[in-house]
């Protein structure tokens, strides 16, 4: 799943139980283009880009145009800031509805899209993967020991979150509706506790009850706020009944596969975009948006092409597709794959990890985000992992892991014990290290902007740095450019607040180097690393 912090679904200021809304601070502004500025400097931690650039890269050329595979919702091809930066495959001819380059995949300009149809439809909501799981063990005949226990836990879980999100979408469309009477009493939307006094008398008791509801929230949050909460938490609770928890829903005929042959890998088609691809445009234009062309915002890397590989949903993903958008993206020529995605259930775990070793074995760099459930990924699962499975559980953890891999928590820009995001997954032996990843001003598709928050912005700025590098250190591979991003961090020596708690715990306890990804040192490590090797 791809959602991002304070888009969508949690923290974007929901109605408290108590049916009045959480009283909102006036927010605090980040620093423009603060992932890219420099703590000395700038007093922010970001990954020092504008001092690398102006310090380190003001007298070299880049030595070689790297690819990165965004694998993700989709990305904007034609937003202003990334259509010179999107890959073009050299070897197809747009729109002749030919398998030019003969890689099985028609019109694949630049990538493709593994979650729609030969039709050219295309999925946009999807199942959690538990409620995959449950509905297709449910429909099992027969189970045997190890089956039917998983399944009574993943059937509690099912029922209970599903009840969960009907009682709560039942609150949220009453309140909803309460308001809609007090709008259309006052014919506006904005509109205050004082307003409420307008109403008459001798109005009806349901308007006269929605006012009293609304009152004490007015006093601390604007009417149009309220309303814009009021709408996101009703669309966000009737997602979950209507699609991520609903058996009945599968839309995966549209794609048009045989789903059971997990190891096929020629269908989909080529559109890149999709029909939701606000996370993974902002995704792109963090790792490549033109720096030099005065609009909306700076990447991080300049010598980049972005390849689009659409295979995340409004929902889970599915290890079929991850694995083959992976494969995709290595033989087409990506040097570094950015994964923006998770979810807490693996289907075929075995199929993503055969990827992940292709990526491996062929030098390819893989960034994933670590997930924005505050939770501790040592104990609990934010899948893909690096980790290789290990017999036929995919939930034990096997001795190997891919050495090919970064796992990306959020860092704030707020700093001190603030400083991680306070959403963040984190993990001192399964989170690698942190990156910007609040706030952070990005391209969104129709040409806009707009600042999101997530690990899946976080993981981008790895990527990004790990481009950069690469752009001027072609020689280093894969596990290197992983090496090197890891050891030239900025470390955090300082006591930071536990994401989610007050709890005071090291850096070290977060994940495994302790630190921010920088840029400048990145670079600096990198001229070290490629004369040792000459």
């Amino acid at each position: 799943m791809t959602w991002n912090w304070k888009s969508k679904v949690a923290g974007i200021g929901f109605l408290a139980l108590s049916l009045s809304l959480q009283a909102q601070a006036p927010a605090e502004k980040a620093p423009e283009n603060w992932f890219n500025l420099d703590l000395t400097a700038d007093k922010v931690h970001g990954v020092s880009t504008e001092k690398a650039y102006k310090e380190l890269l003001k007298d070299k050329k880049p030595k070689k145009k790297v690819l990165v595979a965004v694998i993700d919702s989709g990305v904007d091809p034609e937003h202003e800031d990334l259509k010179e930066v999107m890959w073009v495959n050299p070897d197809e001819i747009a729109g002749n509805g030919i398998d030019d380059d003969k890689n099985g995949y028609v019109d694949d300009i630049h990538g493709w899209n593994f979650i729609g149809g030969a039709d050219g439809k295309n999925v946009n909501y999807e199942n959690l993967e538990l409620t995959r799981l449950y509905r297709e063990l449910k429909a099992k005949k027969k189970l045997n020991k190890k089956e039917k226990a998983f399944f009574e836990k993943i059937k509690e879980e099912y029922e209970t979150r599903r009840k969960e999100m009907k009682q709560r979408k039942s609150q949220y469309d009453m309140i909803l509706d309460a308001f809609k009477l007090v709008e259309k009493e006052l014919g506006t939307d904005d509109f205050t506790a004082k307003d409420l006094e307008k109403i008459p008398e001798n109005a009806s008791d349901d308007l006269k009850q929605a006012a009293a509801m609304m009152a004490p929230s007015l006093a601390q949050v604007p009417s149009k706020v309220m309303k814009e909460q009021l709408e996101g938490a009703v669309n966000y609770f009737s997602m979950n009944v209507d699609y991520f928890l609903n058996e009945d829903f599968d839309p995966r005929p549209t794609v048009g596969d045989n789903y059971k042959k997990q190891s096929e890998r020629r269908y989909g088609n080529s559109d890149v975009y999709g029909p939701d691809a606000q996370h993974g445009t902002h995704v792109a234009g963090i790792i490549a948006a033109v720096r030099t062309n005065d609009l909306g915002m700076m990447g991080v890397a300049d010598n980049v092409e972005i390849m689009s590989i659409r295979t995340v949903p409004n929902g889970d993903e599915r290890d079929k597709d991850v694995a083959n958008a992976i494969r995709y993206a290595v033989d087409n020529g990506a040097d570094i794959i950015n994964m923006s995605f998770g979810k807490a259930y693996s289907y075929n775990k075995k199929i993503v990890d055969k990827a992940v070793k292709y990526a491996a074995k062929k030098g390819v760099l893989l960034v994933h985000a670590a997930g924005n459930d505050n939770k501790n990924t040592d104990v609990e699962y934010n899948f893909p992992t690096p980790f290789y499975q290990k017999g036929k559980d995919p939930y034990k953890r096997g001795p190997k892991e891919a050495n090919n891999w970064i796992e990306v928590g959020a860092l704030s820009w707020k700093g001190a014990a603030d400083a991680p995001a306070v959403f963040s997954n984190y993990g001192a032996s399964t989170v690698d290290i942190f990156a910007p990843g609040v706030d952070i001003y990005s391209t969104v598709p129709e040409g806009e902007y707009e600042a999101l928050s997530g690990t899946s912005m976080a993981a981008p700025v790895v990527a990004g740095v790990a481009a950069l590098v690469k752009a001027y250190y072609p020689e280093l591979s894969g596990q290197e450019l992983k090496e090197c991003l890891e050891k030239s961090v900025v470390p955090i020596d300082y006591e930071v607040n536990k994401p989610g708690t007050s709890e005071l715990v090291k850096f070290t306890d977060l994940c495994k180097k302790g630190g921010v990804v920088n840029a400048y040192k990145a670079l600096e490590l990198a001229e070290k690393m490629v004369k040792e090797k000459k």
